[in-house]
């Protein structure tokens, strides 16, 4: 089963999310990034969680970075915002049907031009929240149980408190039907949208009004408990979500067969289901398959060590392995392919137990022993 990875900007939302995880462990990403990768409490999903910090700039880059770590099954931001119709209640929750990067435009001489940018959730995650809305189990013992609204959501570059200012103009005159507003919805969308359009669910929970009276509904402590209650609807939905992968995806670690061919004999495969790719160790070199088979490795290695074939302490081994193959594979040093090739073979000696994972290996040593 793959994760869902949820992503948060502020401390509090991280924290009404983490509340909801079990069995967390810390991952670091090479380029200092940490996440914390648990399970529900309540459920069976694998969750990825992060704190990405304001903005959609900074949502895009880590979300990205998320993606590509964990292949996830979909992304979840999860927070609070500010409410834009007077209908929508404090605590309520809002979920996304499409996402408005409103800050796009060209200035002429007569005026503004609105240049928008927008991305729909995909229709099978929106046909899992609203069923999961209409269902009101997700709500648990909330009260009173908030309700949740499904519609698009502005986001920015700024926070909005006013109703007078021009930027509160502009929002009503130019996306009149957005539900609420707030400033990482864009990126994420758009990381998920470059993701082989990954699922993406922005759902917040409406803390303020967007009028004037955020210092007001901040001291009445309306932020922790809107975010309380968007954490629950995406703990539900990232269990929903998490059981909706095509059956082709398995949690379990698959069978692998390898042959290896000798003098003039033939190589074939005789399986009922061949699951991955079938590697025949090449005769030239094919360098640059190494990356990918070892990034794909490197999420495999991780499904393992989350369904239980592989124990703490053999998965950080095993990273640091990985590590270091990495490391071979970039460097220009003449040693290169024998600093590589050893990296692998001890790699698969902490791996062997998974069979799996250790044919794949095989595998990918033969890449390396390709080199030039």
């Amino acid at each position: 089963m793959s994760p869902v990875v949820i992503l948060t900007a502020l401390d509090l939302e991280y924290q009404a999310v983490r509340e909801k995880l079990a069995g967390l462990r810390l991952h670091r990403h090479s380029q200092g990034t940490l996440f914390e990768v648990g399970r529900l409490a309540d459920g069976r999903c694998q969750v990825v969680l992060a704190h990405v910090g304001k903005g959609n700039l900074s949502a895009a880059v880590l979300a990205e970075r998320a993606i590509a770590e964990f292949r996830p099954a979909a992304l979840l931001f999860v927070g609070v915002a500010g409410a834009l119709h007077t209908h929508i209640a404090l605590g309520d929750v809002v979920v996304a049907t499409h996402v408005y990067a409103f800050h796009g435009g060209t200035s002429q001489d007569d005026g503004f031009k609105s240049r928008p940018r927008v991305w729909e959730t995909s229709h099978a995650a929106d046909q899992i929240a609203q069923h999961l809305h209409r269902t009101g189990a997700w709500a648990g013992d909330l009260d009173p149980r908030p309700q949740v609204h499904f519609g698009p959501i502005a986001a920015g570059e700024v926070v909005l408190n006013s109703r007078l200012s021009e930027h509160a103009h502009w929002i009503r005159e130019h996306y009149n039907d957005a539900r609420a507003i707030e400033m990482e919805g864009a990126g994420v969308a758009q990381a998920g949208h470059l993701n082989r359009a990954l699922p993406v669910v922005v759902i917040r929970g409406i803390s303020d009004r967007a009028d004037g009276t955020k210092e007001a509904t901040d001291r009445e402590q309306w932020q922790p408990r809107a975010v309380a209650n968007a954490a629950a609807f995406a703990a539900a939905l990232a269990e929903e979500l998490s059981t909706e992968e095509p059956t082709t995806r398995s949690s379990a670690m698959p069978d692998t067969n390898t042959n290896v061919a000798k003098g003039n004999a033939h190589v074939g495969v005789q399986a009922g289901i061949v699951h991955g790719g079938v590697w025949i160790t090449p005769e030239a070199s094919r360098q640059a398959d190494l990356p990918e088979a070892l990034a794909g490795f490197r999420s495999r290695l991780w499904q393992a060590w989350a369904d239980g074939y592989l124990d703490e302490a053999t998965y950080k081994a095993a990273e640091t392995e990985l590590g270091t193959a990495d490391q071979a594979l970039e460097s220009e040093t003449s040693d290169r392919k024998n600093a590589l090739t050893l990296a692998l073979k001890k790699l698969r000696g902490l791996v062997g137990d998974v069979a799996a994972l250790a044919a794949e290996l095989t595998a990918i040593i033969a890449l390396a022993q390709s080199l030039s």
